[in-house]
């Protein structure tokens, strides 16, 4: 059995793939024991963010094309379409791989902290739905331990540069002033916390947050000095917002062209800045069609990130150093841990063997044998039955002319040349 990952991220595929390939909390559990049941797998866990799709399996044979099959079907998808921005990482790499994630080295913003709290969830959630074993039990420990001392001995996430904080900074150069600007923000999860102390820092005028469960969105504006709407209510107060930011865990758009439109009208087309920071997106992309919006989505804020990160390139040089040791740490502990195993069944195996051949003694005894006889007669019986299997097996090893397994015997058992 080995690791494997398949997945896509915002560096093979571009939003308007991510978003088809995207699980809601509400699919994982059936797609977690769908797969488990048609990929030939043993265990598997799945980490679906805005910026990522993967499945993490241990696989009993490493048939790569069947899971790819199954992700296109389940979200009915073009293979080709599909196959074009998958990456598979495997073993070694595929334990490299899902380290650099949970440390923040393969986000679009290096360093966040965001992705191992998403991260812990995904394996949570195989745990809730029993697809999780020994295998990636100890991997997910491993790699959250790692995650915690990139964080703790380098300062990669020192003043980070978010998603949220560009949407901020990016809003600031359409609105010299934010002091005099209204923001609408939809959806109430970590994001757009960060975002309403983002716009709160910068002085926002006022601030209105919008989300399906009002009793999330009334915490942040609490929080914030806003106040909370219902999504049905967000049309309503477009014609009042000048920046607009969404990040919701909605598998449908909240706002259309047409209703952004007639808000522009209301507003005789003073502009609207928006940023589109949900997968699935939250917001039509044929928005960025009218003449007075200026809509961002989060491929676009990627670029943008890259150009603010030079400063920590020599943290995250740090960061692969820890992490190269901890996959090293991981393998060798894993390679003991199987000999260990073989250790515990070895005993075991011998041990009842010597409980057998004693029980046996000790029969002979209550009936009056001579006790000196069966010392004798128990210890040959021992000595017999232990070499046996491996008598047999060093015959076999001859005629095969297996020189490697010879050696390794005589090693073993130190039996050097007389």
């Amino acid at each position: 059995m080995e690791l494997l990952i398949v997945g896509i991220n915002h560096q093979t595929a571009q939003v308007s793939l991510r978003e088809k390939v995207a699980f809601s909390p509400d699919q994982l559990g059936s797609a977690l024991k769908d797969l488990l049941a048609h990929g030939d797998l043993s265990e598997l866990a799945i980490l679906s963010t805005c910026n990522r799709t993967e499945l993490i399996c241990i696989a009993n044979h490493q048939n790569t094309t069947l899971i790819i099959e199954w992700l296109a079907d389940y979200h009915r998808l073009s293979l080709p379409e599909l196959q074009q921005s998958i990456y598979t990482k495997s073993g070694n790499e595929g334990i490299t791989h899902i380290m650099r994630v949970a440390s923040g080295l393969d986000s679009m913003v290096l360093g966040e902290p965001q992705i191992l709290g998403q991260v812990k969830d995904s394996f949570t959630h195989a745990q809730v739905h029993k697809t999780i074993g020994p295998e990636l039990h100890k991997l997910s420990q491993a790699t959250f331990h790692v995650a915690k001392e990139v964080r703790t001995d380098t300062a990669i996430g020192e003043n980070p540069v978010s998603v949220a904080s560009t949407s901020v900074t990016l809003a600031s150069q359409l609105f010299t002033d934010l002091s005099a600007c209204n923001a609408l923000l939809i959806g109430a999860g970590e994001t757009i916390e960060l975002v309403a102390r983002h716009l709160a820092n910068a002085g926002i005028s006022d601030l209105v947050i919008a989300n399906r469960t009002i009793e999330n969105a009334e915490i942040l504006a609490e929080a914030y000095n806003g106040h909370a709407i219902d999504l049905s209510a967000v049309p309503l107060h477009l014609v009042n917002s000048d920046i607009v930011i969404a990040s919701t865990g909605s598998q449908l758009p909240i706002l259309g062209k047409g209703s952004v439109e007639s808000a522009l009208k209301q507003r005789r087309h003073k502009p609207i800045f928006m940023v589109d920071l949900a997968v699935p997106r939250d917001i039509e992309p044929e928005v960025s069609d009218l003449r007075d919006v200026y809509l961002y989505t989060i491929d676009d804020l990627d670029q943008i990130i890259d150009q603010n990160l030079s400063g920590r390139v020599e943290e995250a040089d740090k960061a692969e150093a820890i992490i190269s040791d901890a996959v090293q740490d991981f393998i060798e502990d894993y390679k003991s841990l199987h000999a260990r195993d073989i250790l515990v069944r070895f005993r075991k195996k011998n041990n009842e063997l010597k409980e057998a051949e004693l029980e046996k003694a000790l029969q002979k005894l209550r009936r009056g044998e001579d006790p000196e006889q069966l010392l004798k007669s128990l210890a040959n019986q021992l000595t017999n039955k232990l070499i046996h299997t491996p008598s047999v097996q060093l015959k076999q090893a001859g005629k095969e002319g297996r020189q490697d397994l010879l050696e390794a015997i005589e090693d073993m058992f130190q039996l050097g040349e007389d």
